[in-house]
């Protein structure tokens, strides 16, 4: 009888240990699964709208445009759309206080959620400004004769 006993408290122990071992398991598992990062959109807004949008010299569509991006920093934004001057502009993306370095390791690997960071660039085009003819003509027989005269 002793033996029996004996090795029922020691099954017990054994599945209480397995069990507590799977249910660290579940844990880890489901803490993992749950891990949150941070997504990062910006958007670029013109007025008028409707302007191809170049993001660093790569196409990213026409106003409003969005774009996800990786890192925080100055990005080159151009704005081309016919019968408006084209617009080339350096924004600064500025990183928000949970990306600061060490922090941000944390931040992107073990938030309980995801964290969207959204940004929105505003722009206005101008009309592109008309020459006479007359006045371009002045301006290239300037140039021509400069060029025969030499510097």
């Amino acid at each position: 009888m002793d033996q029996l006993i004996t090795s029922y408290v020691q099954s017990r122990r054994i599945s209480r240990v397995s069990l507590r071992h799977g249910l660290l398991a579940v844990l880890a598992v489901l803490s993992f699964s749950s891990v949150g990062c941070v997504s990062r959109r910006m958007t670029i807004v013109s007025n008028p709208p409707g302007a191809m949008t170049l993001l660093d010299g790569r196409e990213i569509g026409y106003t409003p445009a969005s774009a996800d991006f990786i890192w925080y920093g100055t990005r080159q934004v151009t704005l081309i759309k016919d019968g408006f001057e084209t617009k080339t502009d350096l924004v600064t993306i500025p990183a928000p206080w949970y990306q600061w370095p060490v922090i941000e390791f944390f931040a992107d690997n073990f938030s309980p959620k995801r964290v969207t960071d959204r940004r929105v660039f505003n722009f206005d085009l101008q009309p592109k400004q008309i020459i006479p003819d007359e006045e371009l003509r002045a301006r290239a027989r300037q140039l021509r004769s400069e060029a025969q005269i030499g510097p």
